[in-house]
């Protein structure tokens, strides 16, 4: 070493040069493993997650409420003034339709059926003792005679009809078959014509009525699968399917009615009860990516594509989105690289290498 010399005069007296000396800096520099001229290396590669992309469906989920009600309902009224004295009202049993629920006070018709039987049979024994008479060659009875006593038997008969359906108006009916409601009718009580004796529900089958909003309509189909749910039996799914909808949007709420059926025959589920309605439709196969995936900026949304070991954005539109996955719209063919991860690290063309790539190199050469 020299001390107390300047640098270039230094090197002249150890015979050295300016450009020797640069020359030996650098290879000095490659040996301790830099770039040459001490620089950092360029085009080094980022490490990404690297997978195919690809094509599923959606499935389409509209979520609502409902409340249900018997396909089969009947309010049973009067059709007769009276007391009651024969009642067969039991809330909650179950009856066949025709059976008797209760009966009127029928005294006077029955009455009146007695005397409209004993005048057919009196108009009966006119006819035929006329109509024998008339065989044996009487001529007394003529055609005009027979004929009368014939129109009497027909109107005396018509006249019995009457009196069996009045005393058949005092017993009240069951028009359906199905479970009775609570009454307040009771042997003793006065009823009216129109009063309402009982309700029958048959709720073997129920509707389910339910609003969905305009933008579902597409869901919309006659036989399409609803599925149901109702607090009483939590974790159960009962299936129904939509049998009606309306013709026309309610002004107010934007929605459609709708109207499903569900099988009751285990006889579970009771007219009024609250349901959860589920209605799922399947979309045709769309790209799909992890939500990772997808970058933005001032264009909006993209992915990043690699091809060739470098990267390229490609702008997407997102159609659908559930948890961690996102459904797109993209001309990028289905099986092309994708970046999955590290895709915030990357600028237009840059050189990327796949970490599954390396990891798996590192494990093959161990």
């Amino acid at each position: 070493m020299t001390f107390g010399m300047p640098g270039p005069v230094a090197q002249l007296w150890q015979g050295k040069t300016p450009e020797s000396s640069e020359a030996d800096a650098g290879t000095a520099q490659q040996a301790r493993g830099g770039p040459p001229g001490g620089g950092m290396r360029r085009g080094q590669a980022t490490t990404v997650v690297i997978s195919p992309l690809e094509e599923t469906s959606y499935s389409l989920v509209l979520r609502t409420v409902g409340t249900a009600r018997s396909l089969r309902k009947a309010d049973v009224t009067a059709r007769e003034t009276g007391e009651v004295v024969e009642s067969a009202l039991k809330a909650n049993a179950h009856v066949e339709k025709g059976d008797v629920l209760l009966r009127l006070d029928d005294r006077s018709q029955r009455l009146s059926l007695q005397v409209a039987e004993a005048e057919r049979d009196q108009a009966r024994d006119t006819y035929e003792r006329y109509k024998s008479l008339r065989a044996n060659g009487n001529l007394t009875v003529t055609d005009v005679t027979l004929s009368e006593a014939e129109v009497a038997l027909r109107l005396a008969e018509a006249n019995v009809g009457m009196a069996r359906l009045a005393l058949e108006e005092r017993r009240v009916i069951a028009p359906i078959s199905g479970r009775m409601g609570l009454s307040d009718v009771q042997v003793g009580d006065v009823v009216n014509v129109g009063d309402v004796i009982v309700t029958i529900d048959d709720s073997s089958t129920l509707v389910v009525e339910f609003e969905i909003p305009e933008r579902s309509m597409g869901l919309l189909e006659i036989g399409k699968t609803v599925l149901l749910g109702t607090p009483t039996h939590a974790g159960r799914v009962f299936q129904g399917r939509v049998t009606a909808f309306d013709s026309r949007l309610d002004p107010v709420t934007r929605s459609v009615t709708v109207q499903a059926e569900v099988d009751n025959t285990e006889g579970l589920l009771w007219s009024g009860m609250t349901f959860t309605v589920r209605m799922i439709e399947e979309t045709d196969p769309l790209p799909t990516v992890p939500a990772t995936a997808v970058t933005w900026d001032r264009s909006g949304a993209g992915i990043w594509v690699v091809e060739d070991g470098r990267a390229a954005r490609v702008p997407v539109t997102i159609r659908y989105r559930d948890g961690e996955r996102v459904w797109l719209d993209t001309t990028v063919p289905v099986g092309a690289s994708v970046v999955i991860e590290g895709a915030a690290k990357l600028r237009e063309g840059s050189m990327v290498q796949d970490v599954e790539a390396l990891r798996s190199a590192k494990e093959s050469n161990t």
